[in-house]
This record gives structure tokens, sequence and C-alpha cells, in this order.
């Protein structure tokens, strides 16, 4: 999904600014996808009080939204730099093309992560038959030796598995036995788990790992604190187990986790880089491109689909130069 904000802020993310607590609750701002009747989604991350989760740099809910009221997803082709886009969805269904050369189907229960590498561009509707989406867009940076690799899609549709009166699909790295095959570039845990109402799930963690409990539905007491639907819990690195349990009702939650990342990176609109030069030069290239679709040069972002009518401009740069957080 592209960060349709029409001034984004840019953003220096590292990990040593994150220790202020062992566990919090973040608590979303609402960011409208494009014009009136834009899809709305609730972001948690990146925000003053918390840059990263291990390398997850970016967390996106959405829905349920009535798409008949909200349009639905409408995301021409737009470019990304530097990270992986991991797409979930709990409902509707979402097309997808890049430029790779990728044409899919985002569905439920299915996951599907884009790897940008130094330069893809994608976009994403949500499908004429879809009447209420409902899902999660998350990003991930890629660290300093392979942010260059190859661009790539992957698709995963992972078995559920039953415990303790909870439901979990572990699309990214491992959890209770399970382990996804998707290649990742730094160590990363991804797992929907569905709480029945009253139930606890007792997880052993990686103590390494930074976590994040993104609450879809219900409410979910978890490290200490207590979050509803479209917070965040964050918890640091130490602890070897984590408990979630729901409240009154069913609860259905993201598991989010990554060793920290200890590299900063540069956010802007949808480039993940390094510095203000290395960010302005990625928008460059992308206004470039997209004014000559058909050059026939060398492109960064790769050859646009046929299918494609139009693409998104790059927002214009802040006036003042990156400041880094202290």
């Amino acid at each position: 999904m592209s960060n349709l904000e029409t001034a984004p802020q840019e953003l220096t993310c590292t990990s040593a600014d994150d220790r202020a607590g062992r566990a919090r609750v973040l608590r979303p701002r609402e960011v409208p996808l494009g014009g009136p009747r834009a899809m709305t989604v609730r972001r948690t991350l990146p925000q003053r009080a918390r840059s990263l989760i291990g390398a997850w740099c970016f967390v996106d809910h959405y829905g349920p939204d009535d798409v008949s009221t909200t349009g639905g997803m409408r995301v021409p082709g737009h470019p990304h730099t530097g990270l992986q886009t991991v797409s979930w969805l709990f409902g509707g269904e979402v097309e997808h093309r890049d430029t790779l050369g990728t044409h899919a189907r985002v569905r439920p229960g299915e996951l599907n992560l884009m790897t940008a590498g130094p330069g893809i561009a994608h976009s994403e509707h949500s499908t004429p038959d879809t009447r209420v989406l409902h899902g999660a867009q998350l990003w991930v940076a890629l660290p300093e030796r392979h942010r260059f690799t190859e661009p790539a899609f992957d698709n995963y549709a992972p078995p559920v598995l039953e415990r303790d009166g909870a439901r979990v699909s572990v699309f990214l790295g491992s959890l209770l036995g399970r382990t996804s095959p998707v290649p990742t570039y730094t160590p990363l845990l991804g797992a929907e788990i569905t709480l029945s109402a009253g139930r606890s799930l007792d997880l052993e963690i990686d103590p390494d790992f930074e976590h994040g409990v993104l609450v879809d539905t219900g409410e979910v007491i978890v490290a200490g604190g207590e979050a509803s639907a479209g917070e965040l819990v964050c918890q640091d690195t130490g602890p070897g187990r984590l408990t979630l349990r729901a409240a009154d009702g069913w609860a259905r939650v993201l598991l989010l986790g990554g060793r920290p990342l200890g590299e900063r990176i540069v956010m802007w609109w949808n480039f993940v880089g390094r510095d203000h030069e290395e960010i302005a030069a990625y928008r460059e290239r992308w206004q470039h491109e997209r004014e000559h679709p058909a050059s026939g040069e060398s492109r960064q972002y790769g050859e646009f689909p046929a299918r494609w009518t139009e693409t998104l401009p790059a927002p214009e740069l802040p006036n003042a130069r990156l400041k880094p957080r202290e």
C-alpha cells in the first residue's frame, strides 16, 4: 500500500531510541487514503513514541469498511525502495499488479510479501465483488547488507494451528513449532492469533526479539497492558514468554516480532533509505520514470504494466533537511 499523505514527514527511525519502558500501548492516528470518499486507515507505526519493532517499520490497520461507502482501496501504481511490504487480509480481496509482471489476488489468510530492493512499483485495488474490506498493511525495513537485493514477490497460505482455544496462523518466522518458508532478511515473526472469549494463550517467544501485538478485533490483555481494536502493544527484548488473554468477547490480533534492527533508517513517503540525499534521488527518479513510461532507458522501478492508466506522483519534499532525532 502507498502512503497517500499529501505532506508525509521525513522520519529517522532507530532501535536505540525506543527503550522507554518494558511495554506500552500505542494508539493509532487516522490517515485518509485519498479523496473525500477515501478509505481511512489506523496507523500505529512509526510514531514519536516508537520507531521500530525489530525491522517492522510501518503498521496500517483498516476496516471493516463498507466498500460501497468508502470506495474501497484504489491505489494506482506507486514506488517502494529498501523495504518489504506485507499484505494480510481478514476480509475482502485486493488485486495486486507490479513491475515484476506479477498479477495476484490478495485473499484473507494468505501472506503476500513484496520485496522492493533498489526499486519496484505496484498497484492495489479492491476487487469489484468485494463488499467489506478489512486487513493490515505492514512494512519491513531491509538491513544495509540486503537493501539492494533483487525485487521479488512471495505468496504463502499458512495452515491454521488449534491450540488452547486459539487459532494461530504463522505467516513469517517460527512460533509454536510452525515455521513459514517465506524468506526474510532479518529475524522476524508474524502470526494471526484468534482467541475465544475469556481464553488465554501462553507463548514461548525469543527473548532477543522486540514484539508488538496489533489488536484487530475485541479487547486483549497482553504484557501488562489492555488494548482495543486498532491499538498496538509493544514489548522490548528480555521476556521469554508472552501471554495473550481475550477480555469479554472473542479477539483477534497480529503478533509481530523481530530482532532489533540496530541501524538508522530514513523513511519518507514510500521510500526507505539512509539519508536525505538518497530519498531525494529516489523521488527524482520516480518522477522521471512516471513522466517517461516508454523511454526505453534503464528503469529503477521496472516496466509499468500495460493495464496501468495512472501512477501516483510523489509529494514535494519538505523544505527543511532531515534533522536526526535525539
